[in-house]
């Protein structure tokens, strides 16, 4: 058919203009619907990574959070096994050193009867009584000894600021004598392994 038998669309029959005329549209709106879902498909994907850093700030901020609750929590654990030690050290305390008051009461009324019996006994009344105060001296002592009371060792003892306490110093008569007790003035008394009491003492210097 040559191009004078091919007919142009001014020849087409009404009809088929209109056909040739919807499906030019149909082709441009395909090509149109085409570029929006393109451009929504670009919008779609901005929200997700925009979700996406949050979602990863969030876990960031969680794990931070767990990790300070933990170091709370370790901490509390310490502080509450610290506390648990310190009481049962001093219970133990308690218990080990419960006679320590009592001792240190008593010592005052074991000074008194040692100072009653340097006194000179002239007569028999006065010689029962000193033996009387002997006696009850001796019993002092003795259940000092047996709640863990006793004497400190200090005449004649090289000094010891932890068990003896100086109050009067004097020249010594040789270097063996220099730091040491040549004197006691007031005794001395530990309780198990503490110092109750220093002893009073003058030291050779």
């Amino acid at each position: 058919m040559s191009k004078e038998e091919f007919p142009s669309e001014k020849d087409l029959p009404q009809e088929d203009q209109e056909k040739q005329a919807k499906a030019a549209e149909a082709d441009k709106a395909g090509v149109k619907d085409d570029k929006k879902v393109k451009d929504d498909k670009k919008e779609a994907a901005k929200p997700a990574d925009v979700e996406l850093d949050q979602l990863k700030a969030e876990v960031a901020a969680l794990t931070q959070k767990n990790k300070d609750l933990e170091d709370k929590y370790l901490r509390s654990q310490a502080e509450i096994q610290n506390a648990q030690r310190r009481y049962s050290k001093e219970r133990a305390d308690l218990v080990k050193y419960e006679s320590q008051r009592l001792g240190k009461d008593i010592l005052s009324s074991v000074d008194n009867l040692e100072r009653a019996l340097q006194v000179k006994a002239d007569d028999e009344a006065s010689r029962q009584l000193k033996k009387g105060i002997e006696m009850t001296l001796e019993g002092l002592v003795r259940a000092l000894k047996d709640n863990g009371i006793e004497e400190i060792k200090a005449d004649g003892e090289k000094f010891d600021p932890t068990l003896h306490q100086a109050v009067q110093s004097v020249p010594a008569e040789n270097d063996d004598q220099k730091g040491h007790v040549v004197q006691v003035l007031q005794k001395g008394y530990v309780y198990k392994d503490r110092t109750l009491r220093p002893a009073m003492v003058v030291v050779a210097q």
